[in-house]
């Protein structure tokens, strides 16, 4: 499979059982109570979330922005709380050669509007230089807020591809909460669209019915040629920069030793 689609009167590689309606409606049902307990759980885990301790540490730690060197308390924006994505950063490396796991998180948080409505403020932070930030930002076309945190300690800085949270008590900030990996998906709502679906993520750990299209390594179809091929190939980008202005086909990932 590719992230094209098929062409007309393209056998499906496998497909569900056809049953009427009532069936289907049987077997929905069934699911739906397994959905609940689910749905459940995961309230309770983010009941235990809210009853974790936190760290402090000095919130005046110095990152550097649009603005120039700025507080980290200034991330904060006035608000009491704040959830930052810190994006893994490639020094020197061209705009298809950065993370493309980091770009599904940033493409699908471009706006913090519903958190700001709540009273948690939402930014960026990586690792790189911020001259070569700044104009892969103005590149994505991202409009939230982003800083480099190089040379910073955690737990400002540190391990970047972490969803990491933040309260405020007036001039005193505490770290609250960090995930990585697949802990991060909740930011990403096509992958939860995804799961919805017959097919899923296309990724080879899924269980799949006998005769489903065979999955391919995770995150596959995250890099994608001007075709819109999903590839890891060398005339590859992050799936999102070929909608930006300018983004020609390419001839290296732009980084020596990238493979997955």
């Amino acid at each position: 499979m590719t992230t094209t689609p098929n062409g007309p009167g393209a056998a499906l590689p496998g497909r569900p059982p056809v049953v009427d309606l009532a069936t289907w409606q049987a077997a929905r049902d069934r699911l739906l109570v397994r959905e609940k307990a689910h749905t459940r759980a995961g309230d309770a885990l983010a009941a235990a979330r809210r009853r974790l301790p936190m760290v402090e540490f000095d919130g005046t730690v110095v990152v550097v922005g649009a603005d120039g060197p700025v507080p980290f308390l200034d991330l904060f924006q006035g608000r009491d709380e704040l959830v930052v994505y810190k994006h893994m950063w490639y020094d020197g490396a061209p705009h298809q050669g950065q993370c493309e796991g980091c770009t599904t998180t940033a493409w699908h948080v471009k706006d913090a509007v519903y958190l700001h409505a709540r009273g948690v403020s939402f930014a960026f932070l990586t690792t790189g230089r911020w001259e070569e930030v700044a104009s892969y930002v103005e590149f994505m076309g991202y409009t939230q807020p982003w800083y480099s945190v190089r040379d910073v300690d955690a737990p400002v800085g540190g391990d970047m591809g972490y969803l990491t949270c933040f309260l405020r008590d007036a001039d005193r900030v505490f770290l609250t909460y960090a995930t990585t990996g697949r802990g991060n998906e909740p930011a990403n709502g096509s992958l939860a669209l995804l799961d919805l679906t017959p097919y899923g993520r296309g990724e080879a750990w899924e269980d799949n019915p006998e005769g489903w299209p065979e999955g391919r390594d995770a995150c596959w179809y995250w890099r994608s040629d001007a075709d819109g091929t999903a590839t890891w190939g060398p005339a590859s980008r992050p799936v999102p920069q070929w909608t930006r202005p300018g983004a020609t086909p390419v001839e290296t990932l732009g980084r020596i030793g990238h493979h997955h």
